[in-house]
């Protein structure tokens, strides 16, 4: 085995120096921090605010951290927050309008302002997730600004899977456990036995002529054969230890076949239409529009914010809603993350990240309920 083209290695030294490159290239950095007992994105100051000796467990309705004893800064899964955050804001600002003591009415738009980031240690199915977003909301007719003024420069240091969740499936989706294209940088960690991480290594790929640049200014070595073989067996061991899976083969069809039948109201039973998983998909993008008005009546500012399918409120036409029980509500969610996104942007809306199944209260898990699907197509012929 020789070495790859583009692919080098950096130690923990490496490491901290392209962090803090990136801060003097003017990224802010964004990165992975144990954050009230989640492992989520936060602003990275540097290497020493990664999660060293740290990881998370995850079963439907389940996640903790808990520490581990070797020097991993990166094995752990996903928790419940995503880029999506800094991308697609959860509460955006619209517009103002105010009105001044003659009655005159002056509306002010709300202009989005670009800021420079860099995203560190993005996960594979995160990186397809943002290639999802990016097709849906800047690659159509009608481009959104906030999203695409987010997106403008971003710099994305993908790392490889390692350490995935009893709840993760990416595999089915071709979305992991080794990064795909999209990154700058993606880095696999080759995690040392010492706990303090020193004798820990990254194997780092380059994605493009940004991260090419990013990468020489940062001392670095040809990657040896047997690093290389390291790094292919950590994401082989990542994809041989999921136990989940999604059988997306004419997965619309399966769903359409089956938009009726007493496995709705089934998981309607169960299901608390508390909208978690929405909140936690890194590909949901549904919003609303809120408009909050001062006391005096003299300012009302409109706001776009997220919204969920699991609300009363989200399918409300003329006398109500449209979609009333949990049952059709789920039913939506469900079909239109599997098959109608298919028909609107020729690719599945789902990453196999585990989320929703994670931070589903009542473990709610999607590969069963397709499963059931696929059971039951089966029993009918």
């Amino acid at each position: 085995m020789t070495a790859r083209a583009g692919t080098r290695t950096i130690d923990v030294d490496g490491l901290s120096e392209l962090v803090d490159h990136l801060w003097a290239l003017g990224y802010e950095v964004w990165g992975p921090r144990l954050d009230n007992g989640v492992i989520a994105p936060g602003v990275l100051r540097s290497v020493r605010d990664l999660p060293l000796g740290w990881t998370d467990e995850q079963e439907p309705g389940h996640y903790r951290t808990r520490s581990r004893d070797d020097g991993a800064r990166f094995g752990y899964a996903v928790g419940p927050r995503s880029y999506k955050e800094l991308l697609h804001p959860a509460r955006q600002q619209v517009w103002t309008m105010t009105r001044d003591d003659a009655g005159e009415l002056t509306v002010a738009m709300a202009e989005p302002e670009p800021v420079r980031r860099a995203f560190f240690g993005v996960r594979p199915c995160e990186l397809a997730a943002i290639a999802k977003q990016d097709r849906v909301l800047t690659e159509g007719p009608h481009a959104d600004p906030v999203y695409s003024a987010n997106r403008a420069d971003v710099l994305i240091v993908a790392v490889d899977c390692g350490d995935p969740a009893a709840t993760c499936f990416c595999p089915s989706l071709a979305t992991g456990p080794r990064s795909g294209p999209g990154h700058d940088l993606a880095v696999t960690e080759l995690a040392g036995p010492d706990p303090s991480g020193r004798d820990s290594h990254y194997v780092v790929r380059v994605g493009s002529p940004r991260g090419q640049a990013v990468l020489d200014a940062v001392p670095s070595r040809p990657t040896q054969p047997n690093e290389l073989a390291a790094a292919d067996v950590v994401v082989t061991t990542a994809s041989e230890a999921m136990t989940r899976s999604l059988d997306t083969d004419h997965i619309a069809e399966l769903v359409y076949n089956h938009l009726t039948g007493p496995q709705w109201n089934e998981v309607a039973e169960r299901c608390l239409a508390c909208g978690n998983c929405t909140l936690v998909c890194p590909t949901c993008f549904c919003t609303n529009l809120v408009d909050v008005t001062d006391l005096t009546g003299h300012e009302t500012t409109r706001w776009r914010v997220w919204d969920t399918c699991f609300s009363t409120e989200f399918s409300h036409l003329g006398p109500g809603p449209i979609r009333a029980s949990t049952a059709s509500r789920y039913r939506q969610w469900f079909s239109h993350k599997l098959a109608g996104w298919i028909d609107q942007f020729d690719e599945s809306g789902c990453v196999g990240c585990g989320r929703c199944i994670t931070w589903c209260p009542v473990g709610i898990d999607i590969t069963a309920e397709l499963a059931v699907m696929r059971a039951a197509e089966g029993a009918e012929r």
